[in-house]
């Protein structure tokens, strides 16, 4: 039997949240404070939840007639300033803020963009507000369910420094049940340094960049893995989608998936040398990175013409919104064409593409990589999200 719940906000952050009736308090999944609310009766609920209907309905609207517009101006390049970003009125609406943990389909967007940095990225922004359209549009995620931190967001809470994006993390999954989809999907800088507990076959660790990264230190695989991978329950399945260098195994997942040209291909069981699990707690965990751990990934106008994107988060969207039903072969063999198509300068154009303006550069090998928490036919599992 299911506990009846209503809508209140965090009143430290402003994060709408779910209370459960006749609760007296409640811990913000995202500022981890603690907000007194006042117990409810039936008639309020029922107050709420049309309320909730409404302002839902609203945001749609919105949503579906911003978004259109932002995608298409991310993808022509018009009023793109020279590092490839847009003007504030492109910016995305306070929509994107979760109403609730506890969606069947939930999202977390992070793009650092470093602004300030001679390391600055100029796609970072743009993968996150074409990979929002993708999963609103074309997957069928709420807007409501979608987390989205930048350095554009006016929500200090919104911003992607080390805190923040452990508190999204830590939101993604909570309360997760079987049948939810999780998506982490991140853009931006990466690298590696030296495991110290032994559970890397190469003795490297990978991290992510928070743009507070010199201050606060990066975020490591381990805790990555520890915080998303090991809580997911049976039936409930994550998809990382990691844009950024050395990020072959960022998720720290027991087998990784070594392909050659041709596409043949087999499972490394890379669980074995770690004497820390690794895996979930019965659920599916899949990781799509941007490239090996020893590779670099690429910040390129290359691929969508004067607007700079990440050349995986573009090919990763390319083949998924262009074959739908694709395997997880599939997938992963068609993004590694598009990068190598771009290389040479061999492109064709589709829905959101632009005309080639130059390459990328040939002798920087990336290759898309597939990791999971379990092994299984790529050619004939069907990649859904």
């Amino acid at each position: 039997m299911e506990m009846s719940t209503r809508l209140g906000r965090c009143s430290y952050c402003g994060v709408k949240i779910t209370v459960p009736l006749y609760t007296h308090a409640v811990q913000c999944a995202v500022c981890q404070n603690i907000t007194r609310v006042h117990p409810s009766d039936p008639l309020s609920q029922a107050h709420n939840s049309i309320c909730s209907t409404a302002s839902r309905f609203r945001d749609l609207l919105n949503t579906a007639s911003t978004n259109i517009n932002t995608i298409v101006s991310n993808y022509s390049g018009t009023g793109s300033s020279g590092f490839g970003y847009h003007s504030q009125q492109a910016r995305l609406s306070p929509s994107v803020i979760p109403v609730s943990a506890h969606g069947k389909k939930r999202a977390v967007l992070c793009g650092v963009s470093y602004y300030g940095q001679r390391y600055r990225l100029n796609g970072t922004v743009n993968d996150v507000k074409c990979m929002k359209f993708f999963l609103i549009q074309k997957v069928g995620f709420p807007s409501d369910s979608i987390l989205v931190l930048t350095e554009e967001e006016s929500n200090p809470s919104l911003i992607p420094t080390k805190n923040n994006i452990r508190k999204a993390l830590r939101w993604l999954v909570q309360g997760c049940q079987s049948g939810d989809s999780l998506i982490f999907h991140y853009s931006g800088h990466g690298s590696q340094q030296q495991d110290f507990i032994g559970d890397e076959v190469d003795g490297y660790d990978e991290t992510l960049w928070p743009v507070d990264h010199q201050s606060e230190g990066t975020i490591l695989d381990d805790e990555i893995n520890a915080t998303i991978v090991r809580p997911l329950p049976r039936g409930a399945k994550l998809h990382a989608i990691i844009d950024t260098c050395h990020s072959g195994t960022i998720l720290d997942l027991p087998f990784v998936c070594r392909m050659d040209r041709k596409g043949y291909y087999m499972w490394e069981d890379h669980g074995r040398y770690s004497p820390i699990y690794k895996g979930t707690s019965g659920g599916l965990a899949v990781s799509i990175s941007a490239c090996d751990d020893h590779q670099v990934s690429v910040d390129t106008t290359a691929l969508s013409g004067d607007t700079a994107t990440g050349a995986m988060t573009y090919s990763f969207i390319q083949a998924a919104q262009n074959e739908p039903g694709l395997t997880y072969g599939r997938l992963l063999n068609a993004m590694r064409q598009t990068i190598r198509d771009s290389k040479t300068g061999f492109l064709q154009t589709g829905p959101v593409t632009s005309p080639v303006k130059k390459v990328l550069n040939p002798k920087l090998p990336q290759e898309p990589q597939l990791s999971s928490s379990e092994k299984f036919e790529i050619y004939t599992r069907q990649f859904v999200l």
